[in-house]
C-alpha cells in the first residue's frame, strides 16, 4: 500500500466470460499494474522515491507509522483460509447423487414412515458425507501444521519524534508500513517491496518469485542512485528487493514502497482466493451422476406406467416405481467414492504425502501431463562445483587448488559458490592448506569489480615462492578477470595472452555457459616485496590459471523417476523461471528430450489457439512468469489433458490453483501450499509416481463399483419391465428389492480394498460417462437373459404361475438375482479370466461369500415371513447353479467381444 501511488483496484476482471477466465484476466491485470508501478519506482532517483512516499532516510516517527498502519492496514497478503467445520460438512453432502437419495428417502417416508428403506438410505447418505468431511478436515489440519514461519520480525529504522535521532527496532512484519526504512542483512526475509537506498555486496535469493536457482546481485547504490533503465519485470530490477525474497549475503537499506496486497507478491495472491476452478474429477463425477440420473428418470416412469396399467393398483405401482428407482440408483456410490478416496489418502500419507482435497487423488491417477519446476525437483537445489578446467578446457587440479585457497581464506560471508569449492576439498586437505599458507590481506568483493582477491604467503616449512614474495589469487566473473590478465598458465608454463589465445579461452568459458554452467575465472600474480596491505590497483598483470564451473546438479534418481512417469503414460513438461541454457542442460542430463526451449516472452504474443499448439509440442519453457505458467496449464487442459503442476514458489501459486491437481512441498511458501491439493513431505518425483499408482487404484476401484452396480441394476430393472408386462403379480416385492440392494451394496464396501491389474495402472484413467452408459446397455441386459430364464423355470418347472405361487416365484428370483449380482463382480472387476488370471483381494472374497450365504439363508430364516419369502425346494438349487454357470460363461464371452470392439473394459 504505497502512499502516493494509486492502490490496486479491488477487482480488475473484465465483464463476461467464465469465472475462471475472469480470475485469470484479473491476475494478469493485477500483476501488470503492480509491475508497471514498481518499474517506474525503479527508474526514478532514490531522492524522488523517498519524496513520493513522504519519507526520509532517517525513517518515520512512531506516530507517523501508527497513522499509516491505521490508514493502509496490516502488511499481509490475501490468503485462503479453510472454511469453518460446519461449512466443510455441508459441502461434503453437496452432490447430485446424494440429492437423489435424500429425495427418494423423503418420498418413502411420506408413503410409510416405518419403511426400513428410509433408515437404510439415510445411513448411506450420513456415512458418505461424514467420511469425506472427516478426511478432508484432518488433511486440512495436517497441512496447516506444515506451515513454518521463517521470520516474524524485521529491522526498521524509526524515530521517537521529528527531531530525534533514528533508532533501529525489530517490529512484526505485518506492522511494516509504506515509507518505513528497512535494514537488511544475510538471512533476512524481505518484508515488503523495497526500493534500495544503500546496498553493499547484496545478493538476494529470488527463486520463490522467479525460479532462478542462484541468488542475484543487486546494485550498489551508495555512490550514485539515479535509478536504472526501466524494466517490464520488477524481479529483474537491480535496485528493488521484493516481498517474498530473501537475503543470502551482503547488507542493504531500503524504503518500503508497497505493502500487503499492493506488493508484487500481493498482486498475485489477491486473485488466488475464493472458489477453485472445476477439475477433471469434479466434471467427471457430475457427468456420471447425471448419466445415471437420466437412466433413472426414463426407466422409473416406464415401470410405473406398465405396472399401473397391467395391475390396476396405481398406489402399489407407485411404491414399486420408487423401489425400482432405489434399485436402479447405485445408492452406495457417494459412500464408495468417499471410502475409496479416504483409503487412498491414508495410503498416501504413509508415503509422506498429505492430501488436502480428496478429489485430487483421482486427478493424480488421471494426470497425463505433469508440469514441474526444475529447481529442487529435477535438481538437488544446491550449488556444486562441476568442473575445474585449465585454459584448454581440461580438468586441472591446480585450478581447484587456487580456487579453494581464494574461497578458504576470504573473511567475508562466503556465497554459495565459495561453499561449493570448499565442499569439493576434503577435510584432510583443508588442514594441510592451513599449514602451508598464511593470510596476508584480501581485496573484498564488490559488484562493480565482480571479483575478490586474497593475498597469501607460503609458510617457511614448505619453502616459498621466493623470499618476501606473496601470491595474489583472484576469482570472479570471466570478463572482468580476463581484462586484467596479461598471461596464461599453459601446461605448466606461463605464456603471453595473445589476441588469439584470448579468443580461445573466452570460447572455453562460453561453451560452458551454453551448457547451463555458471563460470568463474581464476587468476594469480606473484608480487615481489613483502607488504601487509594491498589494494584494487594490485589486481593487475594477472596470469589466468583456468575456470571453475558450477551448477545445481540433477538428482541421482531424477532420470529413473521421469522414466517411471513416462512408463505410466505421463508426459513431463518443465516450466521454470530460470534461463534457457540452465534449463536445457538439466533437462538433457535427466533424459528429457528438450527440443526447442521456449522463453516466456514468446508466450505473451500468442492467442489461446496458438498457445495450445505450442504447449502441445514444447517440453521446456524457460524464464516464464506466474501469468504465463497459468496460461500454459490452461492451454494444456483446453487440449483435453488432465494437468498436474508441481511447484513451491510464489510464482507457482496461480498455476497450482488452475491445474487439475496442484502439488507442492512442505518447504514451499505458504501461498503455494494453500493453492495446492497435495503436499509432498519430500520433493521427490519417485514419491509422486507412487501417488499416481495409488490414484489410479482408487479410481479403478471406484469405476469398478459404478460399472458393476449400474449395469447390474440396469439389467434388473430391464428384467422387471419384462416381468411386469407378462406376469400377473409383482415379480419382486418392494421390500425384497431394497433388501437385495442392501446386501449387495454392503458386500461392495470391500471394493476400496480390492487390487487392480498391473495393465490397468500403466496409463492415465479418466471419467468416461459415455463409456459407462455403453457398458450399462451392453453388459446389463446379459443378466436379464438369465433373469427371464429363471422366470420361465419358476413359472413352468415349479408352477409359480399364479398369485398363489407368487411368494415362491419372488423368492426364487431374489436368490438368483442377488447371487448373480454378487458373483458377476468377479467377472467385471478384471478384463482377464477371473479366479485364474486375476483374483480379487481377500476382503472382496470374504464379502462375496457372506453375501451369497445371506442370500441363501434369508428365505429359510425367521425373517422370511416379514419379508415375504418362502422356503425353496431342494430341486431349485441345481437349476440355480446351471443358470449362474451359464451367466458367467456368457458374460466372459461378452467381455471378450466388448474388449475387442471398444478396446476398453473398466
Amino acid at each position: 500500500m504505497t502512499m502516493l501511488t494509486p492502490r490496486t483496484p479491488t477487482t480488475l476482471a473484465p465483464p463476461g466470460g467464465s469465472r475462471r477466465e475472469r480470475r485469470a484476466a484479473e491476475l494478469e491485470a493485477r500483476t501488470r499494474l503492480a509491475g508497471e508501478r514498481l518499474a517506474g519506482i525503479s527508474a526514478g532517483p532514490g531522492v524522488q522515491v523517498l519524496q513520493s512516499v513522504d519519507a526520509s532516510r532517517a525513517g518515520l516517527t512512531h506516530a507517523e507509522a501508527a497513522l499509516r498502519l491505521e490508514r493502509h492496514g496490516s502488511n499481509v497478503v490475501a490468503r485462503e483460509h479453510a472454511p469453518r467445520w460446519y461449512v466443510q460438512l455441508a459441502k461434503a453432502y453437496w452432490n447430485p447423487f446424494i440429492a437423489v437419495l435424500v429425495f427418494l428417502a423423503a418420498v418413502m417416508f411420506w408413503q410409510d414412515p416405518a419403511d426400513p428403506g428410509v433408515v437404510i438410505l439415510s445411513v448411506m447418505v450420513g456415512i458418505s458425507g461424514l467420511l469425506r468431511f472427516w478426511q478432508e478436515f484432518r488433511s486440512g489440519r495436517a497441512a496447516d501444521a506444515l506451515k513454518k514461519l521463517v521470520t516474524t520480525t524485521c529491522a526498521v529504522q524509526r524515530r521517537a519524534g521529528s527531531g530525534s535521532a533514528p533508532t533501529t527496532f525489530e517490529v512484526p512484519m505485518d506492522q511494516v508500513v509504506p515509507g518505513d526504512v528497512v535494514k537488511l542483512a544475510a538471512g533476512d526475509l524481505v518484508p515488503a517491496d523495497l526500493r534500495l537506498i544503500t546496498s553493499k555486496d547484496l545478493m538476494v535469493g529470488q527463486a520463490a518469485l522467479s525460479g532462478e536457482s542462484l541468488p542475484v546481485a543487486k546494485a550498489d547504490t551508495r555512490a550514485q542512485d539515479l535509478g536504472q533503465h526501466e524494466t517490464t519485470d520488477p524481479v529483474e530490477a537491480d535496485n528493488l528487493a521484493l516481498m517474498g525474497t530473501s537475503v543470502t549475503s551482503g547488507t542493504a537499506t531500503g524504503v518500503v514502497v508497497a505493502t500487503g496486497a499492493d506488493t508484487w507478491f500481493g498482486s498475485m495472491a489477491g486473485s488466488l482466493v475464493g472458489e477453485r476452478p472445476q477439475t477433471s474429477f469434479d466434471t467427471g463425477v457430475r457427468r456420471v451422476s447425471f448419466l445415471l440420473i437420466r437412466f433413472m428418470l426414463v426407466m422409473v416412469p416406464v415401470v410405473f406406467m406398465i405396472n399401473g396399467f397391467t395391475k390396476g393398483d396405481w398406489n402399489e405401482a407407485f411404491l414399486f416405481g420408487i423401489a425400482v428407482a432405489v434399485g436402479l440408483t447405485p445408492e452406495m456410490l457417494p459412500m464408495v467414492v468417499s471410502a475409496n478416496l479416504a483409503r487412498g489418502a491414508v495410503a498416501m500419507s504413509r508415503r509422506k504425502v498429505v492430501v488436502k482435497r480428496l478429489g485430487a487423488i483421482q486427478n493424480l491417477g488421471a494426470m497425463d501431463v505433469l508440469c514441474t519446476d526444475k529447481t529442487g525437483t529435477l535438481t538437488e537445489d544446491r550449488i556444486v562445483l562441476d568442473r575445474h578446467l585449465d585454459v584448454h578446457g581440461n580438468e586441472d587440479g591446480e585450478v581447484l587448488e587456487y580456487g579453494y585457497l581464494n574461497s578458504h581464506f576470504q573473511t567475508g560471508l562466503k556465497n554459495l559458490m565459495d561453499q561449493a569449492v570448499i565442499d569439493r576439498v576434503g577435510e584432510a586437505e583443508e588442514v594441510v592448506v592451513d599449514a602451508r599458507f598464511s593470510m596476508v590481506d584480501e581485496i573484498p568483493f564488490d559488484f562493480a569489480r565482480r571479483r575478490m582477491s586474497v593475498v597469501l604467503a607460503r609458510n617457511s616449512l614448505v619453502g616459498g615462492v621466493g623470499p618476501g614474495e606473496h601470491v595474489l589469487i583472484t576469482k570472479g566473473a570471466v570478463e572482468e578477470v580476463l581484462d586484467l590478465c596479461t598471461h596464461v598458465e599453459d601446461r605448466g608454463e606461463t605464456v603471453e595472452l595473445t589476441g588469439q589465445l584470448r579468443r580461445h579461452v573466452t570460447r572455453i568459458a562460453e561453451d560452458d555457459n551454453r551448457q547451463g554452467l555458471r563460470v568463474l575465472a581464476v587468476a594469480t600474480r606473484t608480487i615481489d616485496g613483502a607488504r601487509s596491505a594491498y589494494t584494487v590497483a594490485d589486481e593487475d598483470r594477472l596470469t589466468l590459471v583456468g575456470f571453475l564451473a558450477f551448477l545445481d546438479p540433477p538428482k541421482a534418481d531424477a532420470a529413473r523417476a521421469l522414466q517411471g512417469l513416462a512408463d505410466k503414460g505421463i508426459a513431463v513438461k518443465v516450466v521454470t523461471g530460470d534461463n534457457d541454457l540452465v534449463a536445457a542442460r538439466v533437462c538433457a542430463d535427466v533424459g528429457i528430450d528438450v527440443g526447442q526451449v521456449v522463453p516466456g516472452s514468446e508466450i505473451d504474443g500468442l492467442d489461446e489457439t496458438e498457445l495450445r499448439a505450442l504447449a502441445a509440442r514444447t517440453t521446456v519453457f524457460a524464464k516464464v512468469n506466474p501469468v504465463q505458467k497459468a496460461r500454459i496449464v490452461r492451454a494444456l487442459q483446453a487440449d483435453g489433458h488432465t494437468v498436474g503442476f508441481l511447484g513451491d514458489g510464489i510464482n507457482d501459486a496461480a498455476a497450482l490453483r488452475d491445474a487439475d491437481v496442484g502439488i507442492s512441498v512442505d518447504t514451499a511458501v505458504d501461498i503455494a501450499k494453500e493453492s495446492a491439493d497435495i503436499i509432498l513431505l519430500e520433493k521427490d518425483l519417485t514419491v509422486l509416481e507412487q501417488g499416481v499408482v495409488q490414484g489410479r487404484t482408487t479410481f479403478g476401484n471406484t469405476i469398478k463399483y459404478i460399472k458393476m452396480t449400474a449395469s447390474s441394476n440396469f439389467g434388473n430393472v430391464f428384467s422387471v419391465l419384462v416381468a411386469s408386462a407378462f406376469i400377473p403379480f409383482q415379480p419382486m416385492l418392494a421390500i425384497m428389492l431394497l433388501v437385495q440392494n442392501l446386501v449387495y451394496d454392503i458386500a461392495q464396501l470391500a471394493t476400496p480394498w480390492d487390487r487392480m491389474d498391473e495393465e490397468y495402472l500403466r496409463r492415465p484413467r479418466n471419467w468416461d460417462a459415455k463409456g459407462i452408459g455403453r457398458f450399462m446397455v451392453t453388459v446389463g441386459p446379459v443378466s436379464s437373459i438369465f433373469d427371464i430364464s429363471m422366470f420361465l423355470i419358476m413359472w413352468h418347472v415349479f408352477g409359480a404361475d399364479s398369485e398363489a405361487g407368487q411368494s415362491l416365484f419372488q423368492s426364487g428370483w431374489f436368490i438368483e438375482g442377488l447371487l448373480s449380482q454378487t458373483l458377476i463382480v468377479h467377472m467385471i472387476r478384471t478384463r482377464k479370466i477371473p479366479f485364474i488370471q486375476s483374483r480379487a483381494s481377500w476382503p472382496v472374497m470374504v464379502m462375496t461369500v457372506l453375501a451369497v450365504l445371506t442370500g441363501l439363508w434369508l428365505p429359510f430364516s425367521p425373517l422370511a415371513p416379514s419379508l415375504g419369502f418362502v422356503a425353496l425346494p431342494a430341486s431349485y438349487f441345481p437349476w440355480l447353479i446351471g443358470v449362474l454357470l451359464a451367466y458367467c460363461t456368457l458374460t466372459q464371452l461378452v467381455k471378450t467381444w466388448y474388449i475387442r470392439r471398444f478396446n476398453t473394459w473398466l
